[in-house]
């Protein structure tokens, strides 16, 4: 191998430390953001433009491209076999066989080696120019043979690295999501704070006293107090009331309790219709919640089918009841719900009631099917098989997020023509 003193393949370092720094450009990024942005951009927008901007690419090298060169140079003694009849100092006119492998490396990381250096046997001896990697080698002997085997060794160096290169960036592109959510809510909640505004709509709703046990579904252990969180926005950094999330998931568990009991004794709920199911799921609810020291109902029917959590005149929680009826009537449902909505960070649920037979395939059309509709911003994760968990955006506004829970029961005894 004759070694050039070009750019070498790996010879910058660890991978590694090129993620550190860019993390910390990351950080610096997001740091150096006007306080107003943060509080104002869209998360799922934001953070999808830093993944996209920081994420590497793996390098591809065209090795069946492969194509051949040589030239003629004055080589040094030192250079050439340890039999060969040659004099220390002096040099010798060979040809030079050159292998060019077309590459594409955007990124730049052809230049650094695998994390683990532990798992590596040598670094290989081409060097970058242009477009191309290059091997080269002198000619000692006139042997084809013998400088396709060292080519191929060289090859199979850099293929390992390869390897272990593409595996440490493909992880570090996965944990880049993560890292950027986390810095980016870390310092908008250390603005918030600043701005005494975490605290300043404390409403909590509270487990009720003395709650009736008539009903069937097993009684609820729910004893955590949902607090109304503020969220701002640019104007004046008015404070907006939202359910927290710990609460949400709590409220969403409860709901599933009741659909649950719905699908173990159908019977009881043969001829039911929209009106009816959301009534018992609401006499589950109600008794169960108070908002802060408030009398009376806490969740309400305030429309044909919904279900409201109302604090002074903002919806902060909304659930709808339907039978399943396709997908266009399924974003009809969502239309409506969005229609109700002006607050950031409001938290819904769509309560979706299949009479039909084949529920997964109902299932598998609402994982298909929410992704396109125009205020869909990104699937969470599931909490149960028939429970999706979604973020979406307020109409007009994609820097106002909700979290949206479609969660699936069936009852196929059911008498639809009842649903109204």
């Amino acid at each position: 191998m004759y070694r050039r003193k070009n750019k070498l393949l790996f010879s910058k370092g660890k991978i590694s430390q090129q993620f550190e720094r860019i993390y910390e450009s990351i950080k610096n990024t997001i740091e150096n953001e006007k306080e107003n942005y943060i509080l104002n951009v869209n998360e799922t927008d934001y953070i999808e433009h830093l993944e996209n901007r920081h994420k590497l690419e793996i390098p591809e090298l065209c090795f069946e491209q492969v194509s051949l060169d040589s030239y003629e140079e004055d080589i040094p003694a030192e250079y050439f076999p340890m039999n060969a009849n040659v004099n220390r100092g002096e040099t010798y006119k060979q040809t030079i066989i050159q292998f060019f492998v077309p590459y594409l490396d955007n990124s730049g990381v052809l230049a650094y080696l695998p994390a683990n250096m532990l798992l590596l046997n040598g670094t290989g001896e081409f060097y970058i120019q242009e477009d191309f990697i290059v091997a080269e080698f002198i000619d000692f002997k006139n042997n084809a043979d013998e400088i396709k085997q060292n080519y191929q060794n060289e090859v199979g160096k850099v293929k390992t690295h390869l390897f272990y290169l593409k595996n440490d960036i493909n992880s570090f592109n996965d944990s880049l999501k993560n890292y950027i959510q986390s810095i980016y809510k870390g310092r908008r909640e250390k603005i918030l704070n600043k701005n005494n505004l975490l605290a300043s709509l404390e409403i909590p709703l509270r487990k009720k006293e003395n709650i009736p046990t008539t009903f069937s579904v097993p009684k609820p252990k729910l004893r955590e107090k949902i607090i109304v969180k503020p969220v701002v926005h640019e104007n004046g950094f008015k404070a907006e009331p939202s359910v927290d999330l710990v609460s949400y998931r709590s409220i969403l568990k409860m709901i599933n309790d009741v659909g649950k009991n719905f699908e173990r004794m159908p019977s009881l709920y043969k001829d039911k219709g929209e009106n009816d199911l959301r009534d018992h799921i609401l006499m589950v609810l109600d008794p169960n919640f108070e908002l802060g020291n408030a009398s009376g109902e806490t969740f309400n029917a305030k429309g044909k089918t919904d279900i409201q959590l109302r604090y002074d005149s903002s919806v902060v929680f909304i659930a709808e009841c339907k039978f399943w009826a396709g997908p266009k009537k399924y974003f009809s449902t969502i239309d409506q719900l969005l229609s109700y909505l002006t607050w950031r960070d409001t938290k819904v649920s769509i309560i979706i009631f299949v009479a039909q037979e084949d529920i997964m395939s109902i299932l598998n059309k609402i994982e298909t099917e929410t992704p396109k509709h125009t205020n869909y911003l990104r699937f969470e994760n599931k909490s149960d098989e028939n429970w999706f968990n979604y973020r979406f955006h307020i109409n007009g506004d994609r820097n106002r997020e909700i979290h949206l829970a479609v969660q699936v029961y069936h009852i196929p005894i059911l008498n639809k023509k009842k649903s109204g």
